[in-house]
């Protein structure tokens, strides 16, 4: 039962992935595309969770982790362009 309720789980994240991919696409500013690539990555961390959860193994937790520190990073550095134009002060 678990697994049936983790793979309807995951195709409604990948549902969200693709609306966040048009908005990443058609987004008509900047902001809005930082926040639909933020959107997206949130949800990639979701679909490798429940797919860890899925195969019963640690190692996309970890990978999950990793592209979570990256994702924020990456989001950080865009609204700081976006707002001022420099990256480094």
């Amino acid at each position: 039962m678990i697994n049936v309720a983790i793979i309807v789980g995951m195709h409604v994240v990948g549902v969200a992935m693709l609306l966040s991919l048009w908005r990443l696409l058609r987004g008509p500013t900047a902001p809005d595309r930082i926040l639909a690539l933020d959107t997206l990555n949130i949800s990639a961390i979701a679909q490798l969770i429940m797919f860890g959860m899925l195969l019963d193994t640690e190692i996309y937790f970890e990978a999950a982790l990793i592209i979570a520190m990256l994702g924020f990073v990456g989001t950080v550095v865009l609204s700081k362009y976006v707002i001022r134009r420099d990256i480094v002060e």
